[in-house]
């Protein structure tokens, strides 16, 4: 006969059998809904999703501040050269014609003297070449006298040439304040047609230096000198200002921090003596608590 240990051992292990094969439906059915979880999202990541307007906005922003910048960053440089190249040709001159302080009033002046010459030694100076950084090759020098008669006055009075004391005689005859221009606004060639060779001898209207006497020039005016060195001195500086501080506002991190500080005063980062009893009072509520 079998023992009740043989028989309890039996029926427990008929008692646990069907519990097992009742939990393997139920774990193939969550190993069925996990599977077709998993596809939903693998499904769901594999499609593109359209972009929201929001990112489009922020896309179109990224794009024009790249250009913007690029542009920005072409103007400060080509800034800096142009007003590098202004200096020689604009700012210089412009000052110097200030300094020397011309009459604005044009008075009467005489070509006594025209020389051609060719060679750098014989071309010590000139009365117009051509390019003001080279030497000059081929020159003309016209020396003139002038007298402080107005040439407006001159021409409704003429008056005899031999009765007539001059201020400056024999004194150079510059083109302009430098002597050198770059065509089509200096040509030396008209210029020493309208005043040299068959006009020697003829009035004309110049300009002479209040400051320095012996220094007659042929064109002159205080409006276009005074507009030509503030568009030179404006307009380069103004490109170079705002391109670098757009670019620094940009991408500065120590601008950025300084444009978009905390507007607190200093006094009032420190709490007022309402919050430090307010303060005291609820510590004490809190060991009381304890």
């Amino acid at each position: 006969m079998r023992s009740m240990n043989d028989i309890r051992a039996s029926s427990s292990t008929l008692s646990g059998a069907p519990s097992l094969t009742m939990s393997k439906p139920s774990l193939n059915n969550s190993k069925a809904s996990l599977t077709h979880s998993r596809q939903s999202m693998n499904v769901s990541d594999g499609e593109e999703r359209p972009p929201t307007r929001e990112e489009l906005i922020a896309e179109f922003l990224d794009k024009a501040k790249f250009y913007t910048s690029l542009c920005l960053g072409t103007t400060a440089i080509l800034s800096v050269f142009a007003f590098l190249f202004l200096i020689p040709f604009v700012v210089d001159p412009a000052i110097s014609t200030i300094v020397a302080d011309y009459d604005p009033v044009p008075v009467t002046c005489v070509v006594t003297d025209h020389v051609y010459a060719e060679g750098m030694r014989n071309c010590t100076w000139s009365s117009c070449r051509e390019g003001c950084t080279t030497a000059a090759i081929r020159c003309h020098q016209l020396l003139v006298n002038y007298t402080k008669i107005a040439f407006h006055e001159w021409h409704k009075h003429p008056r005899d040439l031999d009765s007539i004391e001059w201020d400056v005689m024999d004194t150079k005859f510059l083109v302009n304040t430098e002597g050198c221009g770059y065509p089509p606004r200096v040509n030396c060639s008209e210029f020493a047609k309208q005043y040299g060779y068959s006009h020697v001898g003829e009035p004309f209207p110049c300009y002479y230096s209040r400051a320095y006497p012996e220094i007659v020039v042929a064109r002159y005016s205080w409006d276009d000198n005074l507009k030509h060195l503030i568009l030179s001195l404006i307009i380069p500086n103004v490109l170079f200002a705002v391109s670098i501080g757009v670019l620094s506002y940009w991408y500065c991190p120590c601008c950025d921090k300084a444009c978009h500080k905390s507007p607190r005063v200093y006094a009032e980062k420190y709490p007022t003596k309402e919050n430090k009893l307010l303060c005291r009072s609820d510590d004490e509520e809190d060991e009381l608590d304890y």
